[in-house]
């Protein structure tokens, strides 16, 4: 498989990962920097270039829940993703992203009979979009799955990166509290509305290439009501409401033969609307045709889209004066069949998180045409590989 060119902090992540793996008692690394890299950029798709020994995601399964909210075994990698779109008391609004990944470590059969022996590597990314003051702070943990640092576990339900966490009560009226707090930023937000579930790509099966099991599965929760409050700078604990964006994927795949990239729309619209779609993008801009998405109605009923119904085109391109990557943050994306027209412009132009791996992921406001109706919406754009 072709590689990409590595920045030096996906290199540093590599670094840290490793020493997690060495003080867990892991005894196979990754066997070359490429691969190892490849696994960490893939921050939606991350992958391995070797994974025996590892589950694959090879037909359509069923889900149950709360249960597939939970942790999988066998497979490479799992996450759980949350971005949403907040209003406080103050009218100032907000964008926030709280994301936990799963690293399987590889098992050989050897003994292990070190206290601080791990099956797994977890790392958390937390970021805060303050739209008033034009701020934007993002943060992150790398910790091992022993010890109570880092894990998961469905009864009580919770996923944990020391102190950052998604605790979750599915009785009969589900919800999941999201705790995370860094230096100039934090959030303790309520999320509901876990009854609209919508399996991606064939009946969650999300290929992501030709080959067989090179593909996740991948279930979304598009809307989910959030209260709770959120700090920002000399702002403490303003009282917020809001809709967040779950997103789940759990497998061991691999990006296609020469994609560099991504680029992710997850976008709520005022008429009810849901759709997510995402680009896998080649060296030279053009779009693989294992591309694809998703636009849910306000009736839950859900239609697949594949990459020839979705047409985009870049509109505006900022370049970080920290990385110096240059990101397409706006873009114009049409979906004919749907009758929709949409502008997306970026909330502020800098999120660009520059942590152990760099990428853009912020929050994103929309207007266009539905058929002959103006429509507005918001959500959350991730651009990656640039």
């Amino acid at each position: 498989m072709r590689r990409c060119a590595m920045s030096s902090g996906i290199r540093s992540a590599l670094a840290a990962l490793a020493a997690l793996a060495a003080l867990g008692g892991c005894t196979d690394p990754p066997a070359d920097s490429a691969t190892a890299t490849q696994t960490l950029t893939g921050i939606r798709f991350l992958t391995t270039a070797s994974p025996r020994g590892f589950s694959r995601a090879t037909e359509a399964r069923t889900f149950s829940f709360p249960a597939d909210h939970g942790a999988h075994a066998g497979y490479r990698t799992e996450w759980w993703y949350f971005t949403g779109n907040l209003t406080g008391s103050s009218g100032n609004a907000y964008g926030f992203e709280l994301t936990f990944f799963k690293f399987a470590l590889p098992v050989d059969g050897t003994p292990r009979e070190s206290r601080f022996a791990t099956d797994a590597i977890w790392m958390a990314h937390f970021a805060l979009t303050d739209i008033a003051a034009a701020s934007f702070v993002a943060d992150e943990r790398l910790s091992r799955g022993t010890h109570g640092l880092a894990g998961a576990m469905l009864e009580p339900f919770r996923i944990w990166v020391e102190d950052w966490s998604a605790d979750g009560d599915f009785g009969p009226a589900a919800r999941m509290r999201l705790r995370a707090a860094s230096s100039g930023a934090a959030i303790d937000l309520e999320l509901a509305g876990f009854e609209r579930i919508v399996l991606q790509g064939e009946r969650g099966l999300d290929q992501k290439g030709p080959e067989l099991g090179n593909a996740s599965y991948y279930y979304s929760a598009p809307r989910l009501g959030v209260t709770g409050t959120v700090s920002s700078g000399d702002r403490t604990r303003d009282a917020v409401t809001g809709t967040a964006w779950m997103d789940r994927e759990w497998g061991t795949s691999a990006l296609p033969e020469g994609v560099v990239g991504w680029d992710w729309f997850g976008l709520r619209l005022d008429d009810g609307r849901d759709l997510m779609f995402y680009r896998l993008r080649r060296a030279d801009g053009s779009a693989s045709s294992f591309s694809g998405g998703s636009l849910t109605d306000s009736a839950g009923e859900v239609r697949r889209l594949d990459a020839e119904d979705v047409a985009l085109a870049t509109t505006d391109l900022w370049r970080s004066p920290a990385s110096g990557a240059t990101y397409p943050v706006a873009w114009r994306m049409t979906v004919p069949r749907e009758g929709l027209d949409l502008a997306i412009t970026p909330s502020l132009r800098d999120q660009e998180l520059r942590l152990s791996a760099r990428y853009w992921e912020g929050a994103v406001e929309v207007t266009g045409r539905a058929a002959a109706a103006a429509i507005h919406g918001h959500g959350y754009l991730e651009l990656a590989g640039y």
